[in-house]
C-alpha cells in the first residue's frame, strides 16, 4: 500500500521517519521520488495540481496536509475520493497563540509604543481593562472555538459568527447573513476565521468595514481572498479601521511593491500563524488511515457541497 507526501519539503522528513518507525508495513514516498503514481493509493498534499491529481488512477482518500481545503480542485477529484481537512493540536495551538499575541498587542497599542520608540517619544497610554473591550470572531469551527475560549481567560467579552448557529458559554453568538450586521456592531477587534468559499470570497469589505465600530482593528488569519485590499486601505485612511494585522494576503508571497508593506497601521507576517506539526499531525493521520483501512468512518472529511 503506497502513499505520497506531496507538501513542505521542510517537514517531509519528520513524516518519512514517523511512518518508516511506526507503519513499516505501509509504503511512504515523498514528492518528487514517488515511484509508479499509478500504485498510490493515499495521497497528502498541499495544491496538488489538476493534472498531477489524473495521474493517480488508485487514489483511495486524499489528506490535505493543512486545516483548509481552499487549494484543492474538487473538480479533479474523483466524487468517490473523500477529501479529509487536517485536525490536529499543532495546528489548533499556533493559531491560538498567533491570535492571543494579535489581540493583546492591539488591545495594549504595543504598536504605537513601537512608533513612539522609534520617535524616541515618551507617551503612556490609558490602559481599558480587557472587559471594556468586545473581540468578535467569524467562523466558529475547531480553530475559531479554540480562539474564543484562550481568549475568554484574560476577561474580554466574546461574539462569534458562523454560517451556522453554535452556542459557547461565555460567547454571544450569531449566525447567517441576517445577523452579521448585529455582530459586527459590537467588535472592538474582529477576527476572521472563516472558511474560504465562495461566499466568503471578498467579505472584508468596505460595506463590511462600515458595520464595525469606529476606530475597530482587523485580524485576518483566514484566506487572502477574504480581504478587499483596496477597501481596507480606504477604511484606514479615513479611520474607520485603526490597524490591522495580516497573516494572509492574496498573492502570497506578498509583492515588494504592494502598499500594505509600507502602510503604518498594517502589520504582515507571511502566512506563519499555524503551521502543521508532523509530531503532532502524523499520528492523527496514520490513525485516520487505519480506519479507513479498517472500513470505519474517516475524521475530517469535508462536505463538497459546502466547501469546508
Amino acid at each position: 500500500m503506497s502513499i505520497l507526501y506531496r507538501s513542505d519539503a521542510a517537514r517531509a522528513a519528520a513524516w518519512a521517519s514517523y511512518f518508516a518507525e511506526h507503519a513499516p508495513d505501509l509504503d511512504f514516498r515523498v514528492w518528487p521520488d514517488a515511484g509508479k503514481l499509478d500504485e498510490v493509493e493515499y495521497l497528502i498534499a498541499w495544491q496538488a495540481p489538476a493534472e498531477f491529481l489524473a495521474t493517480l488512477p488508485r487514489l483511495k482518500v486524499l489528506f490535505s496536509s493543512g486545516a483548509g481545503v481552499d487549494h484543492v480542485d474538487f473538480s479533479a477529484v474523483p466524487a468517490h475520493v473523500p477529501v479529509v481537512r487536517m485536525v490536529e493540536p499543532g495546528i489548533i495551538n499556533g493559531m491560538v497563540e498567533y491570535v492571543s499575541l494579535s489581540v493583546l498587542a492591539l488591545h495594549r497599542d504595543f504598536f504605537d509604543y513601537v512608533a513612539a520608540k522609534a520617535a524616541r517619544v515618551w507617551n503612556p497610554l490609558e490602559v481599558p481593562p480587557a472587559s471594556a473591550r468586545s473581540i468578535g470572531v467569524m467562523g466558529m469551527g475547531s480553530l475559531g472555538q479554540a480562539v474564543l475560549e484562550r481568549l475568554a481567560a484574560y476577561g474580554f467579552r466574546l461574539r462569534g459568527w458562523n454560517r451556522s448557529l453554535r452556542r459557547m458559554e461565555g460567547v454571544e453568538s450569531f449566525a447567517g447573513p441576517d445577523q452579521l450586521q448585529p455582530f459586527l456592531a459590537g467588535c472592538d477587534i474582529l477576527i476572521c476565521l472563516l472558511p474560504l468559499t465562495p461566499a466568503t470570497r471578498g467579505i472584508l469589505n468596505r460595506e463590511l468595514f462600515s458595520a464595525l465600530p469606529t476606530g475597530a482593528a482587523l485580524i485576518n488569519v483566514g484566506r487572502g481572498p477574504h480581504l478587499v485590499d483596496a477597501d481596507l486601505i480606504e477604511a484606514l485612511e479615513s479611520g474607520r479601521l485603526s490597524r490591522a494585522i495580516l497573516d494572509v494576503t492574496e498573492p502570497e508571497p506578498l509583492p515588494p511593491e504592494h502598499p500594505f508593506w509600507t502602510h503604518p497601521r498594517v502589520f504582515v507576517t507571511p502566512h506563519v500563524a499555524s503551521m502543521t506539526q508532523p509530531e503532532t499531525a502524523a499520528p492523527i493521520l496514520l490513525e485516520n488511515l487505519r480506519r479507513h483501512q479498517r472500513g470505519e468512518a474517516l475524521v475530517g472529511v469535508i462536505d463538497r457541497s459546502r466547501g469546508y
